[in-house]
């Protein structure tokens, strides 16, 4: 479960991305992703990460976390061309359906929980 700090649900099917073949896949391939889900991938340390869509055939909002799991930035991600980065070095990275960010009314500084399993 993805919830915002006050517990309020963000998405509740959740799929981790830790391993460097599941990060470099990402949701390639895939022809949509259900309004409930979240991608969270799993850095190994903190760092810079510039994302794309290739492959990706609809839009994707994007959350940026740093270690203590609090949004440094977002960015909405178009099918196929989209580009993005975090501009900071982050720990994790969590790729929802598009309009989450704004459904959910998240912004940068909030604090976002999950389980790391």
């Amino acid at each position: 479960m993805l919830l915002k700090s006050n517990g309020d649900v963000i998405a509740s099917d959740i799929e981790y991305a830790k391993s460097m073949f599941s990060q470099a896949k990402g949701l390639m391939f895939r022809s949509s992703v259900p309004d409930s889900y979240a991608m969270i991938f799993v850095l190994s340390s903190p760092k810079k990460i510039s994302l794309h869509m290739l492959f990706v055939p609809f839009p994707l909002d994007v959350l940026f976390l740093n270690e203590e799991k609090r949004i440094v930035s977002t960015t909405y991600l178009r099918p196929w061309i989209g580009m993005g980065d975090s501009g900071e070095k982050v720990k994790y990275i969590i790729e929802l359906p598009a309009g989450v960010i704004s459904r959910s009314d998240l912004s940068v500084g909030d604090h976002v929980m999950f389980d790391e399993s």
